[in-house]
């Protein structure tokens, strides 16, 4: 499967964007779908995870009440919406995909991985 994100840009603190990540070559509806992040000098790290059923989330301590994943089956795309930007929220966001039901936070566990998109968030 291949895997496209995007809409990163420049925010200013407090602000809010949605990124996207768009799926091709395989049933986009087999895969569970994770976001990470990587900011520089810094090992890459989960932020959310989304299993095939769209029931299924998770997502990392930093980010939890401020950022929503989801995804569209009819638009094989996963979405990840982020309020309330802070700073240190300043990153490249990769989306990836595992085969199987369940999203994991390992990104070991990912078979699949797009190109980052970048996030700035200004203070």
């Amino acid at each position: 499967v291949q895997l496209q994100a995007s809409g990163g840009g420049l925010v200013q603190a407090g602000g809010s964007l949605t990124l996207s990540c768009e799926a091709s070559g395989r049933t986009f509806s087999s895969y569970a779908m994770g976001w990470f992040r990587q900011a520089p000098g810094k090992e890459r790290e989960f932020v959310a995870g989304i299993g095939r059923s769209t029931i299924n989330t998770y997502y990392a301590e930093s980010v939890k009440g401020r950022f929503t994943i989801s995804r569209d089956s009819t638009k094989n795309t996963v979405f990840l919406l982020m309020n309330n930007l802070k700073p240190e929220d300043t990153a490249a966001y990769y989306c990836a995909a595992r085969s199987g039901r369940a999203y994991a936070t390992q990104k070991a566990d990912y078979d699949y991985w797009g190109r980052g998109t970048l996030v700035t968030v200004s203070s």
